[in-house]
């Protein structure tokens, strides 16, 4: 398959915004991650195929991720954006439907998600914030 296709990528300054767009449709659920410099990769926000959304503490308030199924987009809204922000941003997809939590109290992406459980990734897009 052909790798997702992450665009919006670039440099800002602190308390900037940037929106990053990705080609994905089909998911269960659909997960923007990141890769900072000498970091493991983390999950930031999810969204599943009804639009159930959960996002990561270090986002929460400032970050907001969106579809668009008739577009075939996933898209993530950067406000406020802080130096430690700065990272490769990754859109990933699970099109098999093992990442969704199953709760009593609704269904959500699993946050924080487990990379083993998405089969479809972009190749990334840099996000630079400087103070």
């Amino acid at each position: 398959q052909e790798p997702l296709v992450e665009s919006g990528g670039g440099s800002v300054q602190a308390g900037g915004s940037l929106r990053l767009d990705c080609d994905a449709y089909g998911f269960y659920c659909a997960t923007w991650f990141r890769q900072a410099p000498g970091k493991e990769r983390e999950g930031v926000a999810a969204v599943d195929s009804v639009g159930t959304i959960t996002y990561a503490d270090s986002v929460k308030g400032r970050f907001i991720i969106s579809k668009d199924s008739r577009a075939k987009k996933v898209y993530l809204e950067m406000n406020d954006l802080k130096p430690e922000d700065t990272a490769m941003y990754y859109c990933a997809a699970d099109t098999v439907g093992v990442s969704v939590s199953i709760r009593p109290s609704g269904n959500s992406c699993r946050m924080p998600p487990r990379e083993r459980e998405y089969n479809r990734w972009g190749r990334g897009t840099q996000v630079t914030v400087s103070s």
